[in-house]
């Protein structure tokens, strides 16, 4: 993966030319601020997206079960027909 430094006005300026051309080239930017990093922009791959859907719905069901929004195992069977 190619690493490029590039400083945070030029960034805000053309956020969107970067992440297209992180996402197309597979280019990973690390942006700088009077060169100190301060954060990385690179692409997700697939593995990568499909890992933060999981955690992201993870983290909802969990909070279902704190808001005791959950179903017994009767009203599942129920709701299914069995």
């Amino acid at each position: 993966m190619v690493t490029k430094l590039i400083g945070v006005k030029e960034f805000r300026q053309n956020m969107a030319k970067y992440s297209a051309a992180a996402k197309r080239h597979g280019w990973r930017y690390v942006v700088l601020n009077r060169n100190v990093p301060i954060f990385e922009v690179k692409p997700f791959s697939k593995k990568e997206a499909i890992m933060e859907k999981l955690a992201a719905d993870i983290a909802e069901a969990r909070q279902q079960v704190r808001d005791g929004k959950v179903y017994t195992m009767e009203e599942v069977r129920r709701h299914l027909g069995l």
